[in-house]
């Protein structure tokens, strides 16, 4: 019913805030990430989902188009209901959920408050073809062919995710394995990791 309400944020709490717009308060759950970017008495866009139940109707909201189409897509998924993927994105920032997702790391989903391992591993199985690794960090810079279609997005994760359980960021070993892939062909994940480290040395 409502795709965005824009307004003053009146009040801040745990899980939810409120939005006056037209002199209506409008209380809309969000999560911790969401939260950590607002401050009383600014004016803002938030995009909403409606839920309605029987015995309840409530607003879910965030600031992006992409927070909330990944919110629908998490809700969409048998066993997650609208405060589960609210944990979920409370849990982890987008740029993590779409890598865990693609790296298939159903582990750092189960983290979540409310989402055990056999969901998390059921969200990982039904959303994998939903992001793309160019949606974490932007596209690649790549004349040919985009960076998931010369090497796949599977060895590109589970590089990425090797290159971070190394201490490295998911922001600088997204570099580094988009660097390696670009300027070569590899078939397995050992391949580019291995080449990936020579590049930083």
């Amino acid at each position: 019913m409502f795709a965005y309400i824009k307004g003053t944020i009146e009040d801040i709490d745990i899980d939810y805030i409120v939005v006056e717009s037209n002199n209506v308060g409008f209380k809309i759950m969000t999560s911790s990430n969401v939260i950590s970017k607002l401050s009383l008495h600014e004016e803002r866009t938030i995009y909403t989902y409606m839920n309605v139940r029987e015995d309840d109707i409530s607003l879910f909201g965030f600031l992006t188009k992409d927070e909330i189409e990944a919110f629908k897509l998490l809700i969409g998924v048998s066993g997650i209901g609208p405060r589960n993927a609210l944990s979920i994105m409370s849990a982890l920032t987008m740029d993590e959920l779409r890598m865990a997702i693609i790296a298939g790391d159903y582990k750092a989903i189960a983290k979540a408050n409310g989402v055990g391992p056999k969901t998390a591993q059921k969200a990982v199985i039904e959303l994998k073809d939903k992001f793309k690794l160019e949606d974490v960090f932007g596209t690649p810079e790549s004349t040919d062919d985009s960076l998931s279609e010369k090497v796949g997005d599977d060895i590109i994760g589970d590089a990425v995710l090797a290159l971070n359980a190394l201490g490295y960021s998911e922001s600088e070993a997204y570099k580094i394995v988009k660097k390696t892939a670009l300027n070569g062909s590899y078939d397995t994940v050992e391949a580019l990791i291995k080449a990936s480290l020579k590049n930083i040395m």
